[in-house]
């Protein structure tokens, strides 16, 4: 079948160069008979099972058994790289916006480079270096940022003229063009032979690979893996690794307990030439045009040019399983716009003969990003799939995490952003899949400026009060599928021109969150907050306490009524979620984490308590609609409403009571905003959720009342040094290094989880340290805006990246937050952080490119003037996560 080309070459060197290998799978083929031969019987068992021979399931395994695990067995439904791998374009780029990303590619990189020094295999390795092209300002920027990390990770990296670009592929038409970046190391490969190199190491390290084998589904017995049932028999094991690619969805959704893995395929399309009449230098650099929407590389001295078009085909949506997947059909008339594309960049190859068109299936996830880790609902079983079109880049990094993560129980790296449990269930129907990814993969080529948001799949949860709020003039976004309010825009404005405004520049709504946040300061302001995730865990004796007080950092045996802000941290005493939990009874405790905690504090809850049938664990979520009250009336509105006092002496920080407002009952009332501001959320039961809400609009009418959205609430949290997880905290950053020293009680008499860390961090000090800065000469109408991920440089040398920002309309002016490291100026290791280290620093933010001085500060303003805030203030704050 067409298609094969990038087949014959490997599997002629591969069959030559391990007869041993070709022994151990399958007999040797007598040379007179063309019988298929008779394949070596599959083990009773293994420790670990891996279904999926491309790049994905091969790196796995040569990962698993580099790491010392040599027990394991990689099946194949057709032969090993005949999927989506042997269509795959080989190009290996560094160029990604994600940190977690772009290590994983430069890792690869560095992999394949040595792999047939390693392996013998030969694996086409040639660096090329990559050129992404401009044609507008906006896009350069986009470059410009992607820049500034490569270059801080140490990876080499350019922004060149148009001129420059001519020089280095003269065949490229440059007069649209407002600039380039040109990435030397990035590098082509085959990749069906880099498959085969890392299965031929794999195999040498023990690892079992059996060819044409299919698993029909994965035995699981109380939630645990234990077999895998294929059509050649049964392999018992206590670790699946899902690697199908494509089927991964099908393959998760067989057996009885579904594990849900939301990625769908969708047609991919590129072209193949005869070389030109002078073949193409093999070491031409890859062309990435996204405006144009396409890619071009060399191959055999003529040209393989793809893209990602506007309207894309997806495939399989009710499910058709295929072996190797035959070449699907030409489609001309589609692929049409992306050869205009190539013909306008590369105006000589009018005249060149084509020689085809291929058209291979390619897997997309819901928001671009890559699957691994481990299922929720299964321990043991583990998933890597869902590449986006950049498998081959991912290959080598992504196998690498994933092995770590089995063997360690958590990868050298925080891959939190690509791990299975920020989806829930939810994003795994069908046509929210096939929908989503029509929208996925245009945006591959999209600019994608701060703050945008998916536009398919949208209004799947939403809160009682979505069609009042939406009537008011709210703006929408989404976070794990919930939508939740942006700000909301006054009447009588240009509603066109605000959902236009896509930039890195000072953005249309800057004035809108303005007034929102002047409220909060000044008079009161209602925000929707109905998304946090709430569970309840109660007991019939002390079961509840005695679990939590194991789990959670800081100490919840408080009086009744108290809320406690509190992390809960794994053995390195990093955040696995940050939460406030309220204690509502001796033996009950109301837990409110962010929203996209759902399904990964669920898992981690679940997987820690004892199976114990006195101790629940509940999912309130959807029963409380959430109603923060922010600003110095807010105890005003509440008082009257509730004919209760609710001043501090009545109604203390950080405590929690249930009351009555207005004709509704049973309602939570907490003295918390999560932005440091005065006031309360109310959790009421989805039933009074609009009476209560009617009930404190006209009652707050008199008070200034107005609603508000989380951009206003970003705005104040930053300026108060709020660190949100998911943004600024993650697995691997503890309370010590975020100035949270006083979240966690050491001396509480029980045991915690990562206690033990935080000791010796407390003895030995820590290396690095959340920071908040001011930046000083930044002017906010024509500079461009720090949104997040800006290198932080101390005296000129590269010290961490911000991981939020926003603007102070306070202070009037931006505020990043940061984590700041001290690297030793010679051999580049990590000393400790000391105040006086940050203290005694100039710094600068780098803004793609641009650097603009700032001020650090280890504490919060309390007002316009540097005070600083006292200890127990800071205790009283509430701090939230988004």
């Amino acid at each position: 079948p067409a298609g094969m080309f990038l087949r014959l070459l490997s599997d002629v060197r591969w069959q030559a160069a391990h007869p041993k290998w070709r022994k151990m799978t399958c007999s040797q083929r007598s040379s007179s008979s063309t019988a298929e031969p008779t394949p070596v019987p599959l083990p009773a068992e293994a420790q670990v099972v891996i279904c999926g021979g491309g790049i994905m399931g091969t790196s796995v395994a040569y990962h698993l058994s580099k790491m010392g695990w040599k027990d394991v067995v990689l099946l194949e439904q057709g032969r090993l790289a005949a999927g989506t791998t042997r269509f795959s374009a080989g190009i290996v780029s560094t160029a990604r916006h994600l940190s977690v990303e772009l290590k994983m590619a430069d890792y690869s990189n560095k992999l394949y480079q040595q792999l047939e020094q390693e392996t013998g295999v030969s694996t086409g390795y040639v660096k090329t270096g990559s050129i992404s092209l401009a044609q507008t300002q906006d896009r350069l920027i986009s470059l410009k940022r992607i820049a500034s990390s490569l270059n801080v990770m140490g990876i080499p990296c350019e922004i060149i003229t148009p001129k420059q670009v001519a020089q280095l592929h003269p065949l490229i038409n440059i007069h649209d063009l407002v600039g380039a970046m040109y990435v030397p190391e990035d590098a082509l490969v085959s990749s069906a032979n880099v498959s085969l190199a890392l299965a031929t190491a794999a195999s040498q390290n023990g690892v079992q690979i059996h060819e044409r084998t299919s698993v029909s589904h994965v035995s699981i017995q109380k939630g645990r893996v234990t077999g895998v049932e294929t059509d050649r028999g049964q392999i018992k094991c206590q670790y699946f690794v899902n690697c199908a690619g494509q089927w991964a969805y099908e393959l998760g959704h067989s057996g009885k307990e579904p594990v849900h893995i939301p990625l769908h395929a969708c047609e991919h399309f590129y072209l193949l030439t005869h070389p030109l009449k002078e073949p193409l230098a093999s070491n031409l650099p890859t062309i990435v045009d996204p405006d144009g929407r396409i890619y071009i590389r060399n191959w055999q001295g003529g040209i393989l040019s793809g893209g990602f078009e506007k309207n894309p085909k997806p495939l399989f949506t009710e499910g058709r399983n295929q072996l190797e997947i035959q070449n699907l059909q030409e489609d001309w008339d589609h692929f049409e716009p992306l050869l205009s594309a190539l013909l306008r960049r590369m105006p000589d190859l009018e005249a060149l003969q084509i020689k085809q068109l291929v058209n291979c299936p390619e897997s997309f996830t819901p928001d671009m990003r890559c699957i691994m880790g481990e299922s929720p609902t299964v321990r043991g079983y583990f998933v890597l799939a869902g590449m986006n079109s950049a498998g081959i880049s991912y290959g080598g990094g992504a196998g690498k995490y994933l092995a770590e993560w089995m063997v360690n129980g958590y990868p050298s790296e925080n891959v939190w952003p690509l791990d299975l449990k920020r989806f829930g269930a939810l994003q795994s129907s069908r046509t929210f899949l096939r929908h989503r990814v029509m929208e996925v993969m245009p945006l591959m080529c999209d600019l994608k400026v701060p703050r945008w948001d998916f536009q398919t799949g949208r209004q799947l949860r939403t809160s009682p009060l979505y069609d009042r709020l939406d009537a008011q003039g709210a703006r929408w976004m989404e976070k794990h599928g919930f939508e939740r309010v942006k700000y909301f825009v006054p009447p009588g404005t240009d509603l066109l021109d605000l959902e236009q405004s896509k930039t890195f520049y000072k953005p249309d709504w800057f004035d809108i969150v303005g007034a929102e946040v002047k409220c909060c300061k000044e008079a009161v302001c209602v925000i929707d907050m109905s998304s946090f995730t709430k569970f309840e865990i109660s007991s019939t004796e002390d079961q509840a306490l005695e679990n939590l007080q194991y789990l959670f950092s800081n100490d919840l045996d408080v009086p009744v009524g108290h809320v406690v802000h509190t992390g809960m941290l794994n053995e390195k005493g990093g955040y696995e979620n940050d939460c406030s939990i309220a204690r509502l009874s001796k033996r009950s405790f109301f837990m409110i984490s962010p929203t996209d905690q759902q399904v990964h504090c669920w898992t981690w809850l679940k997987n820690r308590l004892p199976d114990d049938s006195n101790l629940t664990l509940e999912d309130v979520t959807w029963k409380y609609t959430a109603l923060n009250l922010i600003g110095p009336r807010a105890v005003d509105v509440l008082s009257e409403l509730s004919y209760a006092p609710m001043t501090p002496e009545h109604f203390p920080s950080l405590f929690c009571k249930e009351m009555s407002v207005g004709y509704a009952n049973g309602i939570r009332v907490m003295s918390i905003t999560h932005t440091g501001e005065p006031g309360f959320v109310l959790y009421i039961p989805i039933e009074y959720a609009l009476h209560v809400y009617n009930e404190v609009m006209n009652m707050g009418q008199k008070y200034g009342i107005r609603n508000a959205g989380y951009y206003a609430l970003r705005s104040l949290r930053i300026e108060k040094f709020f660190a949100f997880w998911g943004q600024d905290l993650d697995a691997f950053t503890t309370p010590m290094e975020c100035g949270r020293e006083f979240q966690v009680k050491l001396e509480k008499g029980t045991e915690f989880i990562g206690q033990e860390a935080l000791l010796e961090q407390k003895q030995n000090g820590v290396y690095k340290r959340f920071t908040m800065f001011i930046l000083e000469d930044h002017d906010t109408d024509t500079d461009l805006w720090p949104w997040w991920g800006e290198p932080i440089f101390r005296n000129g040398r590269y010290v961490g990246k911000t991981t939020s920002s926003a603007y102070s309309y306070t202070l009037e002016r931006h505020v990043c937050l940061g984590f700041v490291h001290h690297f030793d100026e010679n051999t580049g290791e990590e000393l400790v952080v000391t105040a006086d280290f940050i203290n005694n620093g100039d710094y600068a933010i780098d803004i793609a490119g641009q650097r603009f001085q700032a001020k650090a500060k280890l504490y919060p303003f309390s007002s316009l003037f540097a005070q600083r805030r006292r200890k127990d203030e800071e205790e009283l704050s509430g701090y939230q996560r988004e």
